[in-house]
């Protein structure tokens, strides 16, 4: 790999790539040539069968309009019958009873690593505003604290933070494959965000990470098919050869987040056999997932989002299920986010909030999960207090659930409950609040004592839509109308105000948040992804 550019400019090009981001000497570190053409090889191989498969997502969308109902595919069959199992999981990564997530910034990387978590899930994607500067930063962040070299000095407090001696196991986790990177061009056409995600942070860490006795491990979000999961097995083997090295070095993790991939977790860890170690469950966005792939059904109506948790029906069935599935496969089953976030103010609220957590990892151990989420550091003891109670071992794979049987209409099984103008109002709340936050370049926010990131805010504006969609009834019997949505979007907009008093950055956005939330709540045609429209208002050359 051999080219040259100037990095002087922020318009570089070299052997058909284009840096249309601002490249200043820190950042041509990263994008170094050799990098980028590593980068250029995985586009022009893969991008076009990922262009065929964002294309199939929506071929299966307008199946499902028309009423298709999702089940265990027939024509994989003998994969779920089979007796195989996935590649070993190696050590590092057999212990993951608690893990912290969090975005790449600077402070957020030490802080999380010295948690005192068994995995630091560095986030390139739920959790991060995917500006150009977040970008190449956070990749920066990764590298200094693979090599161990990261510092942060606090100004305003001068307090310097440093690694300590054990941290924890580094996992990334690049963008999702409905995503592009604008600020780089192959050919003239955007890189696809997973590509230069993962790109990067391989090219650059692999050889020390494996020399620490660690590996390049990736986090893999948003898949919804054993089709996209081949798709990152074929990009894995092709950057381990180009590196000379076996199959198998890279170690991942799939995000089980949306609906349909539930019914096809057995195909998933099998396209994936040689790389993949667990199955996580990403609540939030199968949450999500299960409002969007069934907009178009009043059957399918969802309550209030605070109603709808891991003890209701089709959610514990899939977690269950991931559960039986990868034990039987020889992987492990991770549980899902605790979101809540310490209440210092309220020590009664606190203790309420810690409870709910508690009852959470209790019933994630109990079921024979292998491992934990966390948004706040305060609550990894408690998450590891759990899992050490009933978790003795590293981790649960001996626990196969042979008991339980889960079927399609477990999956499909819509939760009942009520709506409510509190549940209306918090969803326009947190969704402003939250792109408000997102377009000033912050992905990971304090909300209302929660930790919200782009999943939740997706909840918030798809339950909207739906509701206005399908004409749904409050409690109260109203009807959740053009009018009523209009009248408490209003009210909430004259509270958000004060709100915002002191956030200089996000008051800069409001207005911008507020556009495009109605937009998006109010459109005849539901936006697959909040992401893709407001990323336009990122983008910036």
């Amino acid at each position: 790999m051999t080219t040259s550019f100037n990095v002087q400019t922020n318009k570089s090009t070299a052997n058909g790539i284009k840096i249309r981001g601002k490249l200043c000497a820190e950042y041509a570190e990263i994008l170094t040539p050799q990098a980028l053409e590593f980068i250029a090889m995985l586009q022009r191989r893969f991008g076009a069968e990922r262009e065929r498969l964002l294309k199939l997502r929506e071929t299966i969308q307008q199946q499902l309009n028309a009423g298709w109902q999702p089940d265990f595919p027939s024509e994989t069959e003998a994969i779920r019958n089979g007796d195989w199992k996935v590649a070993p999981i190696p050590q590092d990564l057999q212990d993951r009873r608690v893990e912290i997530t969090g975005p790449c910034d600077r402070k957020m990387v030490i802080n999380a690593l010295n948690s005192g978590a068994n995995v630091f899930m560095a986030d390139f994607e739920d959790a991060n505003s995917p500006t150009w500067d977040n970008m190449v930063s956070g990749q920066i962040n990764l590298r200094d604290a693979v090599n161990r070299t990261i510092e942060f000095s606090d100004f305003t407090t001068g307090k310097t933070y440093k690694l300590n001696e054990k941290t924890a196991v580094l996992i990334a986790r690049p963008r999702g494959w409905h995503l592009l990177e604008e600020h780089i061009l192959v050919d003239d056409r955007p890189v696809s965000g997973s590509l230069f995600d993962f790109g990067l942070y391989f090219f650059h860490n692999t050889r020390k990470l494996l020399e620490q006795g660690s590996g390049p491990y990736f986090y893999l979000p948003k898949l919804e098919n054993r089709h996209e999961a081949a798709l990152w097995n074929e990009v894995f083997v092709a950057a381990q050869e180009a590196f000379g090295l076996p199959i198998g070095t890279i170690k991942v993790t799939v995000l089980l987040e949306t609906i349909l991939a539930a019914f096809e977790m057995d195909e998933i860890l099998y396209a994936l056999r040689d790389h993949i170690v667990a199955l996580n469950c990403g609540r939030w966005d199968y949450i999500f997932s299960f409002i969007k792939k069934f907009r178009d059904r009043a059957d399918c109506v969802l309550p209030d989002r605070q109603q709808v948790t891991m003890t209701t029906h089709f959610l514990r069935s899939y977690s269950l299920l991931t559960i039986k599935t990868c034990h039987r496969r020889g992987a492990l089953a991770m549980g899902g986010m605790a979101a809540q976030i310490p209440i210092k103010t309220d020590p009664v609220a606190n203790e309420t909030a810690l409870a709910k957590v508690k009852a959470d990892k209790e019933r994630e151990a109990g079921d024979g999960h292998d491992g934990t989420w966390v948004a706040h550091p305060a609550l990894v003891p408690i998450a590891r207090q759990v899992f050490d109670s009933k978790m003795p071992g590293s981790n649960q794979l001996s626990v196969l659930r042979d008991d339980i049987t889960i079927t399609a209409a477990d999956l499909l099984s819509v939760p009942t409950g009520s709506i409510t103008e509190a549940g209306l109002r918090n969803n326009i709340r947190v969704g402003i609040l939250y792109l408000s936050a997102w377009l000033s370049g912050s992905g990971c926010v304090p909300l209302y004592n929660l930790m919200e990131d782009a999943a939740t805010a997706e909840i918030c504006r798809a339950q909207i839509w739906q509701w206005l969609h399908h004409n749904a009834t409050l409690e109260d019997s109203r009807s959740v109308d053009r009018p009523l949505f209009q009248a408490l979007l209003n009210e909430e907009i004259a509270a958000l105000h004060q709100e915002i008093a002191d956030r200089s950055s996000w008051q800069k956005t409001f207005d911008t948040a507020i556009e495009l939330f109605t937009q998006l709540v109010i459109a005849d045609n539901f936006e697959e992804f909040l992401t893709l429209p407001a990323y336009r208002h990122l983008v910036s050359f």
